[in-house]
């Protein structure tokens, strides 16, 4: 559907009505103004109309209406269309939802398109809009600050994935016994799918940065504010996953000691289960000439040396640390 629909010139937005035909009339009546218009999950027709009213390229619009593209920067004439994907973290299922927001921009025009739950663009619209200075440097300022809101994004995603990964490593090194592997596993996962949306980014911003056609001179310096902040968060991102690799290793490992330890526990027993038992096989057998079988005494005799070996062995695999 159709979200907003707005008009502004020298930084103030103007007083008209919210639909695309108005804002493409606007714009063409008054070289100064720019357009923005914002849809979410758009059907087929609403798509094709603010197409043919702005001109947008037919691939682009493709792209546009199919969720999950890869983040990426095209340009089409004097268009740049920009993919960006948006995530937001679900702390019950240590799960990274991601959705996408793709931003035409032309000479006069901003189209934002946006698939996903996450990534709302009402409040960054807002605030933009009460800054009229960056609001003046016409559509390059929306694309920023559509950027900077999604990038922000991605800051607070990593830092909740972060107090996870702070909860696996405390439980992988606690004196309890744990199973941590499919956690790690699925919060690898979820560092994997950050990586898909943050690292292809890198370079676009680095670009606008340093200026390209289409983007005013002066809005570059916002953007390398942006570009900071993905490569913060990039590195970021690479140490969450290093972290996990390393508590997935120590974890495993630790799981080796624990059975090694098992194991030498399972023998240490039937070590000292094998004293008596080979004692009392002995004396089962139920020969005529035993003479132990004859004495008064002989009972006791076995139990006690049965209980003074087993006693024995077992001091000996404490001291050891076997037991």
């Amino acid at each position: 559907m159709i979200v907003d629909c707005g008009v502004y010139a020298e930084g103030e937005r103007q007083d008209l009505p919210k639909d695309p035909e108005t804002v493409a009339q606007a714009i063409d009546d008054d070289g100064a103004a720019f357009g923005w218009v914002g849809l979410h999950e758009p059907s087929d027709t609403e798509m094709r109309r603010v197409q043919r009213l702005f001109g947008l390229h037919e691939l682009a619009v493709e792209d546009a209406l199919k969720a999950h593209q890869r983040p990426k920067v095209e340009r089409y004439g004097d268009a740049i269309v920009v993919v960006l994907r948006t995530l937001w973290y679900v702390d019950e299922g240590d799960a990274v939802e991601t959705g996408q927001v793709s931003v035409f921009v032309g000479p006069r025009y901003v189209v934002t398109v946006r698939h996903g739950e996450g990534g709302e663009l009402a409040t960054t619209r807002q605030q933009l809009e009460d800054r009229a200075a960056v609001l003046g440097h016409g559509p390059a300022a929306a694309l920023w600050a559509v950027c900077d809101s999604v990038v922000d994004g991605y800051e607070e995603v990593a830092e909740q994935v972060e107090v996870d990964v702070d909860e696996v490593e405390s439980s992988v090194f606690s004196p309890e016994r744990t199973s941590d592997a499919e956690r790690i596993y699925k919060l690898k996962r979820e560092v994997l799918e950050m990586r898909r949306a943050i690292q292809p980014l890198r370079d676009p911003m680095e670009q606008f940065a340093h200026g390209v056609p289409g983007i005013s001179p002066k809005a570059a310096p916002f953007f390398r504010d942006v570009a900071d902040h993905v490569s913060r968060v990039s590195d970021q991102t690479d140490s969450l996953d290093t972290l996990l690799t390393s508590a997935l290793a120590a974890h495993l490992a630790r799981v080796s000691v624990q059975q090694n330890d098992d194991m030498r526990k399972i023998s240490a027993w039937v070590a000292i289960a094998a004293v008596p038992t080979m004692v009392a096989g002995i004396y089962g057998m139920n020969f005529d000439n035993m003479p132990e079988l004859r004495w008064h005494y002989g009972y006791y005799a076995v139990l006690l040396l049965m209980a003074t070996v087993c006693l024995t062995m077992h001091r000996f695999f404490r001291k050891v640390g076997w037991l």
